[in-house]
């Protein structure tokens, strides 16, 4: 009896943790119906430091994340598995500390694609998508001069639906390009930091205040409005 007690018992944990794995696993995947607040300003929970050669440190300091210098890249990048990839809107501030390159370059889904903003790439000049049709920002129709200040905070938001993606710095629009029916894709650099991540380049950089958001139907309708 005792041995046979046992074995239910075992196997009533066993169901109970497989039920637990699969309610996890569920809400990992489920689809994003709310704002999710992907930094806590405390940790680096969700993130990882991105495996770029040379990487400098990530840590979080006084309330962000610290992208140290490194040889080239330094970054983290996204461990969930529960973000949106259209029809979504991905918020973030930034600042460079120090340096002349980009500093929080950040890399998001596009349907089954990604691609990245750069913010002050190309020696500080550029800001845009890259990569559209295999061109860089510097090179494609995304491409804006911005200048950055040291020690300035920013505040980024990026909008992505199945046929358009906008990004706005302190809610000035700087990039509203029509995708469809074009190539997305990262430079082969960037791609470590899929799904979603940040990095910079020979710069010191922070980043805090990360959140994603569903959009709703009126501003994908509103998106989703003719580019000329």
């Amino acid at each position: 009896m005792i041995h046979s007690y046992r074995g239910v018992a075992i196997l009533g944990l066993a169901v109970t943790s497989l039920l637990a794995t699969s309610a996890t696993s569920r809400a990992q995947t489920a689809p994003v119906t709310e704002t999710l607040s992907l930094f806590d300003g405390k940790s680096l929970d969700g993130w990882k430091p991105t495996d770029f050669y040379g990487a400098g440190e990530v840590a979080v300091e006084d309330g962000s994340i610290l992208i140290k210098l490194g040889t080239k890249m330094t970054g983290f990048t996204s461990t969930r598995t529960d973000l949106p990839t259209t029809n979504y809107e991905l918020s973030f501030e930034a600042k460079r500390v120090d340096g002349s390159d980009f500093f929080a370059a950040a890399t998001f889904p596009v349907g089954k694609s990604f691609i990245t903003l750069v913010n002050g790439g190309w020696g500080g000049g550029v800001t845009g998508l890259s990569s559209l049709d295999g061109s860089d920002a510097h090179e494609n129709d995304t491409g804006r001069s911005y200048k950055y200040v040291n020690g300035k905070w920013y505040r980024f938001r990026v909008r992505v639906t199945d046929k358009t993606i906008h990004a706005w710095i302190d809610d000035k629009l700087v990039v509203r390009v029509n995708h469809e029916g074009r190539h997305v894709g990262t430079r082969i650099e960037s791609r470590r930091n899929q799904p979603l991540g940040f990095a910079a380049y020979e710069s010191i950089g922070a980043v805090k205040a990360i959140s994603i958001r569903p959009l709703t139907a009126a501003e994908v309708e509103e998106a989703n409005q003719p580019i000329e």
